[in-house]
Order: C-alpha cells, then sequence, then structure tokens
C-alpha cells in the first residue's frame, strides 16, 4: 500500500468549473480507495491520491445498517455528508450535503439525490443522481459496483466518474477516476452511497435486491 504522509496537499473542492483552454485543472482526478478505515474497530475507506498522499477519509464506528456517513478531508474536517432518506421502499434512497449535515449551525445544504434504480426489466442503470441545485445536470450510474466496473455519466453518456477494478488486489481496493465538472469528493460521495447500498448490510428486502438486480 503507498505510504501516507501526514501533510498531503489539500483534496480540490467538490465541484470545479471546467476552463476555455486546456490546463491541469481539466485532467481527471485518479484516487486508490481503500475500504478500511485507518481507526482500529472502524468500518470505512481511505483514499489516497496519485502521489500516495491521503486524501481522503472515511471512519464509521459500528457496523450494519448506516443512517449517514461522513466524507472527511486528510485533516478530518468534513466534506459530505452522505444521508439515507428514511422511506419504506425498496429503492434505497440518499442524499448527499455539504460539509456536516448533523452540525448546529444549519449552514450545510443537500448538493445531490441518489435513489437505487429499481426495474424489472433487465437494464445497465444501478441508481440515478438528481441535483438538488437549479441549474446542475442530473446522472445515471451503470455497470458493476460489486465488480468494480461502473461509471456515472451525463446525459450526453459521458463519464464524469469511474470506479475501476485494480488488478490482483482483491475488491477492497480499486481506483475512482473522477471528472473536474463532478469533482473528486463528490464522486466519493456517490462511492459511499453505491457502497451502503449494493455492499454490505443483510437484510431480507437487500438481498433480495441483490439477487434481482445488477449490482
Amino acid at each position: 500500500m503507498a505510504k501516507v504522509r501526514p501533510n498531503a496537499v489539500a483534496p480540490e473542492p467538490a465541484a470545479t468549473t471546467r476552463g476555455a483552454s486546456p490546463s491541469v485543472e481539466d485532467e481527471p482526478t485518479v484516487l486508490t480507495v481503500w475500504r478500511k478505515s485507518l481507526l482500529f474497530n472502524c468500518d470505512g475507506f481511505t483514499v489516497f491520491d496519485a502521489r500516495g498522499d491521503l486524501a481522503f477519509r472515511v471512519d464509521c464506528y459500528g457496523s450494519g445498517r448506516r443512517a449517514e456517513v461522513v466524507l472527511m478531508d486528510n485533516t478530518g474536517k468534513p466534506l459530505l455528508t452522505v444521508r439515507r432518506k428514511r422511506l419504506i421502499s425498496l429503492a434505497e434512497h440518499w442524499v448527499i450535503y455539504d460539509g456536516d449535515a448533523a452540525s448546529s449551525d444549519g449552514k450545510s445544504k443537500p448538493l445531490l439525490s441518489v435513489r437505487r434504480h429499481v426495474s424489472l426489466r433487465a437494464s445497465k442503470a444501478l441508481a440515478h443522481v438528481t441535483p438538488l441545485a437549479s441549474g446542475a445536470e442530473a446522472y445515471v450510474v451503470e455497470g458493476s459496483y460489486g465488480r468494480r466496473a461502473c461509471a456515472v455519466r451525463d446525459a450526453r453518456g459521458e463519464a464524469v466518474a469511474e470506479v475501476r477494478r485494480k488488478e490482483s488486489v482483491g475488491d477492497d481496493v480499486f481506483r475512482l477516476v473522477a471528472d473536474p465538472r463532478l469533482g473528486a469528493a463528490l464522486a466519493m460521495g456517490l462511492v459511499i452511497a453505491l457502497d451502503e447500498m449494493f455492499a454490505g448490510g443483510g437484510g431480507s428486502a437487500r438481498s433480495l435486491l441483490r439477487r434481482t438486480w445488477s449490482a
């Protein structure tokens, strides 16, 4: 595993604007995602940038179905909160908030709604991502998260984020490629939502969905 340096460069903002001429900011961000927390007795994620520096972290105490998951930067500052909507439905629904949604200052704003795709027909779609801010575009997640081979696509079919398998390291370590139109933080927020939808837990409804629709 790549070396973790405590003085890593701060990760890019959740969303960036594409400039008129090519630049470093126009290049996709390539991250290595380790499905493990660096803290003892915690579940979560540890995310490294292309230099091997710590970019993001997720530390979850306890196991089972979670109400929310917080994505932090390399210093432990909350960047996004991924919160489950408590709806009585087979289609799981999560909302991604800016910052710490549990903070008492009330400044955290909802950014994206992520709803699991449910259909009796065969489909490549895993989830539908709806922006909660005016002017932003919707996305669809296609492929297989369980096989670490899926992409977040815009209305034109262009990938704004991709989960790719890393050879010979198993399912717990994979690549995340994020286009600056979406941003690395929001791409990782979507990975958290997909992981909660498809990778863990053992309720009967979830098990039925995993058998019936591609994960």
